[in-house]
């Protein structure tokens, strides 16, 4: 049964990451691979779409992105599970400007799947999740500073709070 071989499973997430004028510079995907590398995430999935300036959306292959005549994303080759079908590429595209490109990325957890697995044991089971962009934390952030009179997390008005570290 698929359900059991899922049990020991980490949270799997989903990131759409546009690249601006379709220019991918690869400096990210080392971390990446890193990530994959150490165990803590688990590729599922990844593809890339780009849409062009009239609005018009096409796949990419895994290629030469950054022109060096080398294979940036080879070691991704053969990473598709099928979990991305057409539909959600055209969705992906529908929140990336014209003229620019997605890397689309489905990946497990693999850090926290004895976690999950151990609260899915229990009977627990996860009723919401999500991320909070770092341009809406620092908003917040200022928003408390500001309502406070200080920085946020500085209880005495020392100015050693979290937010200093920005």
């Amino acid at each position: 049964m698929v359900e059991d071989d899922l049990a020991e499973t980490g949270p799997i997430d989903y990131l759409v990451v546009e690249f601006p004028g379709n220019r991918m510079t690869g400096e990210g995907l080392p971390l990446l691979i890193d990530l994959v590398d150490r165990g803590v995430i688990r590729i599922l999935d990844f593809a890339f779409v780009r849409k062009d300036t009239d609005g018009t959306v096409s796949g990419m292959e895994i290629a030469d992105f950054d022109g060096d005549g080398r294979l940036d994303l080879a070691v991704f080759e053969g990473a598709g599970s099928g979990l991305l079908d057409a539909g959600d590429l055209s969705e992906a595209a529908a929140v990336v400007e014209p003229g620019n490109s997605a890397g689309v990325l489905i990946y497990e957890n693999t850090w926290a799947a004895p976690f999950a697995t151990a609260l899915r044991r229990g009977g627990a089971r996860v009723v919401a999740s999500g991320r909070v962009p770092l341009p809406e934390l620092l908003r917040s952030l200022d928003e408390l500073d500001a309502a406070e009179g200080g920085p946020a997390g500085a209880a005495d008005g020392s100015g050693s709070g979290p937010s200093d570290a920005r």
